[in-house]
């Protein structure tokens, strides 16, 4: 989490790759002018990127079912502490503060800091307020964005401070971040040769059929964020609709390397890599 900011830094480094002239196309779009008179056609015009109403927010999602309980793919989301092994672009990840003891008597993360970049020159750090449902959601929050969650599901959560001692709220890059990744498990068992439904696993309950039943999760992951800088929301327009589906496809290759092993994981990744060629 995607922390969870990976994707402020995922966004700028693929589209600050585009060409000059579609970086120059998307300025002059995203830039307020007005008409010209003579004695200023002489004059540079300038006009500074403001921030605020002028970005609206932007929204990605992505979605995954997988073959794996739903408590080991929840593990895997809120141990924030070892994103840096496997988020793209992520070269840091420290936990700074941690839950009281929820329902399930284990602590969650709270509060969390990021370091994203590319190498040792560029590189940038966020913090961000994080949120853990035990076993169904994991949230985190920055700059002004509030959580999404109910408070008697993050009753375990302290209260987040003000504005002045809140170093999540303090972000120069996105005025508004919210990741929320929801796990929902259901046994799936397959369906007898003449199922009504094959393709609808979750009506295959409804059937039934001699094979054992399986653990499945559905993994949703959304993604609402706005740049504080306009330039940057128009420069991200073309990189944005992948930047959820490279992070969820992070978590399911870390999900498959810790229940399958490393190597088949791998060999999972390249059969899906030649699916998408083909």
């Amino acid at each position: 989490m995607k922390s969870i900011r990976p994707i402020t830094s995922a966004l700028q480094q693929a589209t600050l790759s585009q060409s000059t002239t579609t970086c120059r196309a998307a300025c002059l779009t995203n830039t307020f002018t007005r008409p010209t008179t003579r004695k200023q056609q002489h004059q540079p015009q300038r006009r500074p990127f403001v921030s605020g109403a002028f970005t609206p927010n932007q929204t990605l999602t992505a979605q995954r079912t997988l073959r794996y309980p739903s408590s080991v793919i929840y593990d895997i989301i809120s141990d924030v502490a070892s994103y840096s092994q496997f988020v793209p672009f992520c070269q840091n990840s420290l936990v700074t503060k941690y839950s009281s003891p929820a329902s399930d008597g284990k602590t969650y993360p709270e509060e969390a800091k990021l370091v994203i970049g590319f190498n040792d020159s560029i590189s940038e750090e966020f913090t961000s307020r994080v949120y853990c449902v035990p076993g169904r959601a994991v949230e985190a929050v920055s700059g002004a964005t509030e959580s999404t969650l109910h408070g008697e599901e993050i009753a375990h959560h302290s209260p987040r401070p003000a504005a002045e001692r809140d170093p999540s709220r303090k972000d120069t890059v996105m005025s508004h971040l919210l990741t929320r990744w929801t796990l929902k498990p259901y046994p799936y068992k397959p369906p007898p040769a003449g199922a009504t439904h094959p393709d609808g696993v979750h009506k295959n309950h409804e059937e039934t059929s001699p094979l054992p039943g399986q653990e499945k999760t559905d993994v949703n992951l959304v993604i609402e964020f706005q740049f504080a800088n306009p330039l940057y929301a128009a420069l991200s327009s073309a990189a944005a609709p992948k930047v959820a589906d490279k992070m969820i496809e992070s978590f399911v290759n870390r999900v498959e390397a810790v229940m399958d092993g490393p190597a088949n994981a791998r060999d999972a990744q390249k059969s899906s890599v030649l699916k998408k060629s083909t």
